[in-house]
């Protein structure tokens, strides 16, 4: 089973994500701050991270360039989620994909399955 990471602030938003990918079948550990997400990738790497850009104790562009800078983490793809579309975040972040909130369910789940999909090639 493939293990998703979900840093993601809003409570709702962030359980209506982890409830789509649970029902798709994935495993899910979902963090409402950077403190606890950064905490747990030190121990365990998923095969794909979903990461807001704006958390009330981070970043997600300098996280997840920070990811993508360590050779313990930076083939992890990550998909980087924001309400605010900026055609620059993706570049910057060094992230796989950018997901623009609110989402649409059927683009929310294609990202995932392709970058799962170019993963695993």
């Amino acid at each position: 089973m493939k293990q998703i990471f979900l840093v993601e602030d809003d409570m709702d938003i962030r359980e209506l994500m982890e409830f789509l990918l649970a029902d798709q079948g994935y495993e899910v550990e979902a963090f409402a701050t950077a403190e606890a997400f950064t905490n747990r990738i030190e121990v365990c790497h998923p095969d794909l991270i979903l990461l807001d850009v704006m958390l009330p104790d981070g970043n997600g562009v300098e996280i997840c360039y920070k990811l993508k800078s360590e050779p313990e983490t930076s083939s992890i793809p990550v998909i980087i989620m924001s309400a605010h579309i900026d055609s620059s975040i993706l570049k910057q972040s060094c992230g796989d994909d950018f997901l623009a909130k609110p989402f649409d369910i059927s683009d929310f789940s294609g990202k995932v399955s392709r970058q799962l999909e170019t993963a695993s090639e």
